[in-house]
């Protein structure tokens, strides 16, 4: 292995010399600046990381928890789009992204001790279970950290705009399109989940809008299977939803295959929504009626809250960035008025 010393002896310097040269010293002169830089690159020397970590007490390098418990992996596309983002932004800016091992049997460590262990400068937790004690731990500790969509006191946290993406939704349907028997097919209990629930029935109740009984149903996030269960249900019954709302997506299109398999038609007979705005949804036909979540800037503020939290911890604060998604009126909910 090339070491510093090799590069000053082939350029006649020091190895303060060299050392400063590759650091972009000012008190060393371009000239041989350049002949430093051009014989490492030549002779293949690389800084060790180690070494440049112990004089630093920086690594470069940021954890990534991320569960999922629906076993969707990284072909989840919320949260796949989110971590690329935060990728793409912390690269920019010299950093490396290491995923933080979940699976309990093959690393005897807390998710704390695994981030102690690999020296990460801060963590990005995304897709959750936040009431897990380990997590909990994680997220309170002395190491940065920055989490997506749920709040942790004197944390930084990336919300998207739940609240207002459901209102968007309800007022097309509701109000644009003038359905008025409304379902909704509801993922896991979360803060998301309870944020949407909550507009829900505020928006039904303003609207002086019946709810009735089993028009609320809990389900999954992506599971095609459960929500195309509840969907049949649904339009068994005597009073049957001339709309569904369903978790997200990919749930979406489990309604939509149950009603087709029903012989129905989308959205003649039954209109269908969804949530998020990923890909397939866009070219799905009929296209379905969503809230398109802007996962590219949720994963790029996620990066650089925690990024600069890293480089400035005098001014460590905990920030709350909550970001707006965008109606995409799609094809899969029937205009009524």
């Amino acid at each position: 292995m090339v070491s510093m010393k090799d590069v000053s002896k082939r350029c006649g310097v020091s190895v303060a010399t060299v050392s400063k040269a590759l650091n972009d010293h000012s008190d060393i002169g371009e000239a041989t600046k350049k002949l430093v830089r051009e014989t490492a690159r030549q002779m293949g020397y690389f800084p060790n990381a180690s070494a440049k970590q112990l004089k630093t007490n920086r690594s470069h390098n940021i954890g990534v928890l991320f569960m999922d418990e629906a076993g969707s992996g990284l072909t989840h596309d919320f949260y796949a789009n989110i971590l690329e983002s935060i990728k793409v932004t912390a690269e920019a800016r010299g950093y490396d992204i290491t995923f933080i091992n979940t699976n309990k049997k093959a690393l005897n460590m807390t998710y704390l001790e695994h981030s102690r262990y690999r020296g990460f400068d801060g963590v990005a937790i995304a897709c959750a279970r936040y009431d897990d004690p380990e997590v909990v731990e994680l997220a309170l500790s002395d190491i940065p950290v920055v989490t997506i969509d749920h709040i942790f006191e004197k944390r930084s946290a990336i919300m998207s705009d739940n609240t207002k993406g459901m209102k968007d939704l309800l007022t097309f349907i509701y109000e644009e399109c003038g359905h008025r028997a409304i379902a909704y097919i509801h993922g896991e209990d979360s803060r998301v989940t309870r944020n949407r629930i909550e507009c829900f029935r505020q928006f039904m109740e303003e609207h002086n809008a019946a709810i009735p009984e089993g028009y609320v149903a809990p389900a999954r996030y992506r599971d095609t299977g459960l929500c195309a269960q509840i969907t049949k249900k649904l339009l068994s019954g005597s009073d049957r939803p001339t709309c569904i709302i369903c978790p997200d997506d990919f749930s979406a299109i489990g309604a939509i295959n149950a009603a087709a398999g029903m012989g129905l038609s989308i959205p003649r007979d039954v209109s269908v929504a969804g949530y998020d705005g990923i890909n397939i949804a866009k070219t799905l036909e009929p296209k379905i009626t969503t809230i398109e979540q802007n996962t590219d800037k949720m994963g790029k503020r996620a990066a650089e809250c925690l990024i600069d939290s890293i480089e400035k911890p005098e001014i460590r604060t905990a920030l709350r960035v909550v970001v707006e998604g965008t109606l995409l009126k799609g094809d899969s909910v029937r205009c009524l008025n």
